[in-house]
């Protein structure tokens, strides 16, 4: 279609008659001679505005509450696109801010409302975009409390967001409210094709097709349907879905609303549950800082483990807990979780069959695994929840509901899938050989290949080590065909400083798909996608950029990991070089004095906004630190350079 200037500079005649004055809303403002003297102007002209909005002017001294969302994209009445989302995550949000709003409205209140969209991490694998990823979720998180603070008059916020870094950032800007309701709504996931591939497969079509696994046919065909329903997280327990996961566990979300699937009434029926719950803990005084205490954090940390969740939590969980001026989760926190809690789940991408989230809600989702897990002892169920209750009494209205005898014998019948295969009970987990979800260093151990795994429970891999300074290098070998059985890819330089600590799912699903890379194991300073399997130790720190010996590798040095999945311990040492063979302590020491790598830099597209980032959170603790801006930190840094200078 050719445009001409005519097109874009001139208009229909009669849109020309236009008006100057109208007649404004029909009533008055419900004002007393008190609001007049006191109140802030602020908060009578808001009352002004709102009427001119068209609410009922008799209604306009209703409490009011403020739904933030992450919606992204424009759908028309059918649902049918006229500008698309990043991703179907964000897709139908919407859906959730009206039928919340529409409850609040009819229960005498006013609801507002608001929305700052979210990225796409699938959509930026492997592109420049995937540095503003991590980085966005502290920009989202000032833009969401900045908004929260803007309404004044605000007496609760429903949070309602989905995905990587839209829903952290959620939690963490509702973690601030403080004496503030808070209430988080989840915005589910998306359904399986009846047949076909799931989002996280279908994103090796490229490395598959690369090494003449698939036809360019069948990849067009597979990538057409695998996001089967408009709206919705991903099928696969990744980063979006682990969020909801703690989202719930921490008692933001009510019982059983993580993972719904989106666009059917019982996910729409949770937007108007939390909307009540939003007005009942008005009613009773109760702040998101009675929900979030270190007791919520540490069942959070529980289900993160009881579920085979996404590593990128160990960044948002302390982040979220910084937010609520609670105590951050320490290495040695997460380590002692992981050992003494078993994983129960058995979803996508860890097996050992992988069934998809919606299957996990059916399932029981949330609730289902608490049973058990409150029976051995671990969970605090004191904690109090968004419904208003503790967790004890959430849990035994889950036990006996309805709700949760009808939705498992759905599964059964729908899908032949007993449940119990979904959400084990702790010995049915222990004879299907479900390995503990995370050890450090930080490795995904129950992502490594079974049949990798020796009688004592422990991955043993040594081989050369193939250094890579981009994530564009490393998949263009990886397609080639030049990583070999038995390499270690070493990928640097994707730290924070390097490249925004970028995912590299790319890298981790190509050598998924291959059929000899079970047999290469992946080091990198930067970070996994939540769907990423294979043997990747990862969030290594100090990264290259920043002196860390991650750094000083060379291609051919030979590297040693052993990772024993019974103790949730590990080691990563270099033990030879192209000249021979030598011990783990000789390997430290050659390390120690070796020099940098000379080929070490930022990537070259990295935006100084990331840069600005990179800088900001290296000064309040680092990436151990949830990457999160802690203004006192980085003050006295600030005015410490001042002293030097």
């Amino acid at each position: 279609m050719k445009l001409d200037a005519s097109s874009v500079l001139d208009s229909s005649a009669d849109l020309y008659r236009i008006a100057t004055h109208a007649s404004g809303p029909a009533g008055s403002l419900p004002i007393t001679a008190e609001m007049l003297l006191n109140a802030p102007s602020g908060n009578l002209f808001g009352l002004t505005q709102n009427a001119g909005m068209g609410w009922e002017p008799a209604r306009l001294l209703d409490p009011e509450f403020l739904i933030l969302s992450t919606h992204g994209g424009l759908r028309a009445s059918d649902g049918s696109p006229i500008a698309l989302g990043f991703h179907s995550g964000h897709w139908e949000v919407g859906l959730l801010v009206e039928a919340a709003a529409r409850e609040l409205k009819q229960l005498h209140a006013v609801p507002f409302a608001g929305a700052c969209t979210d990225p796409c991490d699938g959509r930026t694998q492997g592109t420049t975009g995937m540095m503003d990823s991590l980085p966005y979720r502290n920009d989202a998180a000032t833009v969401l409390r900045r908004l929260m603070r803007s309404l004044p008059t605000r007496k609760g916020v429903l949070g309602i967001a989905t995905c990587d870094k839209g829903l952290p950032a959620m939690m963490m800007a509702l973690a601030s409210a403080g004496p503030l309701p808070a209430v988080l709504v989840p915005g589910g996931v998306t359904l399986l094709p009846e047949d076909g591939e799931d989002a996280g497969k279908v994103q090796t079509i490229g490395a598959r097709f690369a090494q003449q696994q698939i036809t360019l046919e069948y990849a067009a065909e597979v990538g057409c349907r695998a996001c089967a329903s408009p709206g919705g997280g991903c099928q696969f327990l990744g980063t979006a879905a682990t969020s909801q996961v703690i989202g719930e566990a921490l008692g933001l979300s009510l019982p059983h609303t993580a993972l719904a699937p989106s666009g059917h009434p019982i996910w729409l029926d949770a937007a108007r549950r939390s909307a009540r719950a939003l007005l009942r803990l008005h009613s009773m005084q109760l702040g998101a800082a009675d929900v979030l205490t270190d007791a919520a954090v540490r069942n959070a940390m529980v289900l993160h483990a009881a579920f085979g969740g996404s590593t990128n939590l160990l960044l948002h969980l302390p982040a979220i807990a910084f937010s609520a001026g609670l105590r951050r989760p320490t290495v040695d926190d997460w380590a002692a979780v992981n050992r003494a809690v078993p994983r129960l789940v058995d979803a996508l991408p860890n097996g050992p069959r992988g069934f998809a989230t919606v299957q996990v809600f059916l399932a029981g989702g949330v609730p289902e695994a608490m049973l058990e897990l409150s029976a051995a002892g671990l969970l605090d169920t004191s904690a109090k929840t968004v419904s208003g209750e503790t967790l004890a009494a959430c849990l035994e209205w889950w036990r006996h509901s309805e709700r949760r005898a009808a939705l498992r014998r759905e599964l059964q019948e729908q899908d032949g899938i007993d449940p119990g295969d979904v959400i084990m009970t702790r010995d049915r987990a222990r004879a299907r050989g479900l390995a503990p979800t995370v050890c450090f260093p930080v490795i995904k151990s129950t992502a490594i290949d079974a049949s990798l795994i020796d009688e004592g429970n422990v991955y043993r891999h040594r081989g050369p080590a193939k250094v890579f300074i981009t994530e564009e290098a490393a998949i263009k070998a990886i397609k080639a065909g030049e990583v070999a059985h038995g390499d270690v890819v070493v990928l640097i330089c994707g730290g924070p400083k390097g490249a925004g600590m970028q995912e590299i799912y790319q890298v981790t699903s190509a050598l998924k798909q291959l059929p000899h890379c079970k047999h290469v194991a992946v080091i990198t300073d930067a970070r996994f996608s939540g769907v990423s399997t294979g043997a990747c130790v990862g969030h290594v720190s100090p990264e290259a950029l920043a002196g860390g010996p991650v750094g000083k590798v060379r291609d051919g040095d030979q590297i040693e990991i052993v990772i024993n999945r019974e103790r949730l311990t590990g080691s990563v040492d270099l033990v030879g070089d192209t000249n021979g063979l030598f011990g783990a302590e000789e390997g430290s020491s050659r390390l120690a004095k070796r020099a940098a790598r000379e080929d070490l830099r930022p990537h070259p597209a990295l935006p100084d906004d990331t840069r600005i980032w990179a800088a900001l959170v290296q000064a309040s603790g680092g990436v151990w630190g949830g990457c999160v801006y802690d203004p006192d930190r980085i003050v006295a840094a600030l005015r410490a350079g001042e002293a030097t200078n």
